[in-house]
């Protein structure tokens, strides 16, 4: 008969994707997910076999958290292009300031290289895709065009933003993402 966990694994990959977070992928050892979780590093490695597995659930976990705002998002602002343009600065506000920001590349860099990471960024790009298209024109043929544009758009600004730093990032986005609606030919 095994022994009841005294943890659960939800809690497990969120105090890892926590520790994943703050350190970046490089700082997760099952020592310090030890730390993180209180369990065992002989616990974790009987639970997840090796780091990789522990990394991996731990993001998986992030892109479960990262679809819930999206769909909060969503649904809370308004379908007309102002509601895009506070969708997506909502959905920044996790970025962080500064040298935060830039521990959300490292992590991206991991879900590159994993083939089923790399799947729910394909799942969060249409999703993303959906929420600002429909937001941006009534015809269905342009809402995939216009949400893919808008969404590269914003992606873009935060990579912009993270060299310049110029004001906060959620300044800055409203501005570029007026800018490009402007240019866009949206309003």
């Amino acid at each position: 008969m095994s022994r009841p966990r005294k943890i659960s694994d939800e809690d497990v990959v969120e105090a890892v994707a926590a520790l994943v977070s703050r350190e970046g992928p490089a700082g997760l050892t099952f020592a310090s997910a030890s730390v993180a979780t209180g369990l065992s590093p002989a616990t974790l490695v009987q639970r997840y076999g090796n780091r990789e597995a522990l990394l991996r659930a731990a993001l998986l976990w992030m892109w479960g958290q990262l679809d819930l705002n999206v769909a909060g998002a969503d649904a809370s602002h308004p379908v007309d292009p102002e509601g895009a343009i506070a969708l997506l600065v909502r959905l920044s506000a996790g970025y962080g300031e500064g040298d935060e920001a830039a521990q959300g590349l490292l992590l991206l860099r991991e879900d590159f290289r994993d083939s089923v990471l790399r799947a729910r960024g394909v799942a969060w790009n249409q999703a993303m895709t959906q929420a600002l298209g429909r937001r941006l024109s009534q015809d269905p043929a342009r809402q995939e065009l216009l949400g893919r544009l808008m969404a590269s758009q914003w992606q873009g600004a935060v990579l912009w933003w993270g060299f310049s730093r110029e004001g906060t990032l959620r300044g800055f986005l409203r501005r570029e993402l007026r800018e490009w609606l402007t240019a866009m030919g949206i309003s």
